[in-house]
């Protein structure tokens, strides 16, 4: 079930150039898109890189990009093609939320980033052209910031969106738990259009025995029962969803690099993957894994409407492989 996966740079790529709906006009808009670097324009040159043009992008071959056939080798029946999909990424320049773009932009798929700050955005992707990665500014906690617009054309949602479980530096801006992960949570979802082929929810273990210990001491804060609330939100909104549940978070936040950096991410040794149901499992995940296990899950037709636990061991693991996963998926559902 498991299979070995490397590290290996990947030649020079092109990036379809379908244009995407008009934005929002009142929300400013950053964007990105992977070229060979002798096709970089003075217009695609962030202006804090202005004279020199950006490096080189050395692909991930790993949990990142494995295969340069993985997008191909999707069921086309469950599958669409990178070019029909518009994939909104909210939280998409947090721990999780920066792998899972660097892997759209890698499998060639149209992103839509929805952010707090468009600046911390463009430190990671760099500010170019808007064919590949629109960068909007908004705020799940506030329902005024998702005007419906921000979801036009809008096929697939990938929600990891998260602070911390104990208050800290990140709790500065009445950035808690409640607020992030159970009324951000409602608040986005409340605001997708129906027409939404599916959304993955990041949440975590525990969730559902948040006053047992030991996870009633993760939960001393709230943060498992406000991420059961939101869970529960989305499973009541009628919309095709799936929940993916990780360990502890391992491997980052890579929040200080560049993409270029970004892309080199490892898991290290842990690369194996254990998915389970039932919130049975307790270990940690590797946020490269929980990134992989985001993007295979929005184009797999059984997971609708399931809840996977994730955990990262030692070991090989499936990579990008879509085959793999679903073998791992599907072995979850059958214990």
């Amino acid at each position: 079930m498991a299979s070995r996966f490397l590290f290996t740079p990947i030649p020079d790529f092109a990036v379809p150039v379908e244009k995407f709906p008009k934005p929002h006009q009142r929300v400013p808009c950053f964007t990105f898109t992977l070229a060979p670097p002798t096709s970089y324009s003075s217009k695609s040159i962030s202006s804090s890189r202005r004279g020199s043009p950006p490096p080189p992008l050395t692909a991930v071959k790993e949990e990142l990009i494995q295969s340069p056939s993985s997008e191909r080798t999707h069921d086309s029946k469950t599958s669409p093609s990178s070019s029909s999909k518009l994939v909104l990424v909210a939280g998409g320049s947090g721990g999780v939320g920066q792998l899972v773009v660097a892997s759209l932009l890698n499998r060639n798929i149209k992103s839509r980033l929805l952010v707090r700050d468009p600046e911390k955005a463009i430190s990671l992707f760099g500010k170019q052209d808007e064919e590949t990665l629109q960068v909007i500014k908004g705020d799940t906690r506030n329902p005024e910031d998702l005007d419906p617009s921000i979801f036009e054309g809008v096929t697939h949602v990938i929600c990891c969106t998260g602070t911390t479980a104990f208050p800290s530096k990140r709790w500065d801006g009445d950035n808690t738990p409640e607020r992030v992960d159970w009324e951000g949570v409602r608040n986005l979802v409340s605001a997708l259009p129906s027409s939404l082929k599916r959304i993955v929810l990041v949440s975590s273990i525990g969730v559902t025995k948040y006053s047992e210990l030991p996870w009633s001491i993760m939960n001393l804060f709230g943060v498992l029962k406000f991420k059961r609330m939101g869970e529960d939100f989305l499973r009541n909104s009628g919309l095709p969803f799936t929940i993916i549940r990780p360990g502890r978070l391992t491997d980052g936040p890579y929040t200080s690099y560049d993409l270029n950096t970004l892309l080199k991410a490892t898991a290290g040794q842990r690369r194996a993957v254990l998915i389970g149901q039932g919130d049975k499992l307790v270990g940690e995940a590797s946020r490269i894994v929980v990134a992989e296990a985001c993007i295979q899950a929005l184009d797999m037709e059984f997971t609708e409407g399931k809840a996977y636990e994730i955990n990262s061991v030692e070991g090989e693991g499936p990579g990008s492989d879509p085959q793999k996963w679903q073998e791992l998926f599907k072995a979850a559902q059958a214990q």
